[in-house]
C-alpha cells in the first residue's frame, strides 16, 4: 500500500482492520447466541406434574399426577433420532414444508414423541400457511408449558411438554379465533395417533 508522508494510508488499514475484525467478533457472537444449544436442566423442574390423560378417541379421562421424566443426555439420544433429538433436547427447528405433520388432516391426538403426553388435538389443528403444524389450543393446558425465548433476536413464547420438558415450537398470536393463538409446532417433536 502506498501512503503519504504522514502515513495517512496505514492509519486507515489499521481502520479498516479494526473495523473488520470488530464486525466479525460481532458476526461469531449473534451466531453462537442464535445457535440452540443443549436445553440446560431447570433448577426449578417439579418433582411430579399434573397432566390430563385422554382415550385414543380424544376424550379427556382424567388428572393425574406424575413424577416429571428426566433422562440423562445419553438416554435421550439412544430414544431419539437424530432430528428428534435436536428439536426436543437443544430446542432446534425442523426446515418449514419437510415434516410428516404439516399437511396431515387425520383425525386423532398429537402426543410427544419423547414421553407419549397428549398434547394436541386435530380438531383444533388448522392451516396457518407457515408449514409447520399449527394449533389454536392445546387438548390440556395442563400438559405444555410455556417460556420466554430471546434466540435469534427476537422475544418468543417456547412450549415444551410439562411432563420431560420436551421442546415442542412457539406460540404467537396471529392465530383464528377463538383463542387468537397459532401453536407452532416441529412434526419431529409430535407422534400422531390416529382416532
Amino acid at each position: 500500500m502506498v501512503s503519504d508522508s504522514n502515513g495517512s494510508s496505514r492509519k486507515s488499514s489499521r481502520r479498516a482492520f479494526l473495523l473488520l475484525g470488530g464486525g466479525a467478533a460481532v458476526a461469531v457472537a449473534l451466531r453462537l447466541r442464535s445457535t440452540p444449544g443443549p436445553v440446560e436442566a431447570k433448577p426449578n423442574i417439579p418433582k411430579e406434574v399434573k397432566i390430563a390423560q385422554f382415550s385414543a378417541s380424544g376424550q379427556r379421562t382424567g388428572l393425574v399426577t406424575v413424577p416429571t421424566i428426566v433422562k440423562t443426555d445419553a438416554e435421550w439420544r439412544q430414544q431419539l433420532s437424530p432430528e428428534e433429538y435436536d428439536v426436543t433436547r437443544r430446542a432446534g427447528t425442523e426446515r418449514a414444508y419437510t415434516g410428516e405433520y404439516w399437511n396431515l388432516h387425520d383425525k386423532g391426538i398429537y402426543a410427544c414423541i419423547c414421553c407419549g403426553t397428549a398434547l394436541f388435538s386435530s380438531d383444533t389443528k388448522f392451516e396457518s400457511g407457515t408449514g409447520w403444524p399449527s394449533f389454536w389450543q392445546p387438548i390440556a393446558k395442563e400438559n405444555v408449558q410455556e417460556s420466554s425465548d430471546d434466540t435469534l433476536g427476537m422475544e418468543r413464547t417456547a412450549v415444551s411438554c410439562r411432563l420431560c420438558d420436551a421442546h415442542l415450537g412457539h406460540v404467537f398470536d396471529d392465530g383464528p379465533q377463538p383463542t387468537g393463538l397459532r401453536y407452532c409446532m416441529n412434526s419431529v417433536s409430535l407422534k400422531f395417533m390416529k382416532a
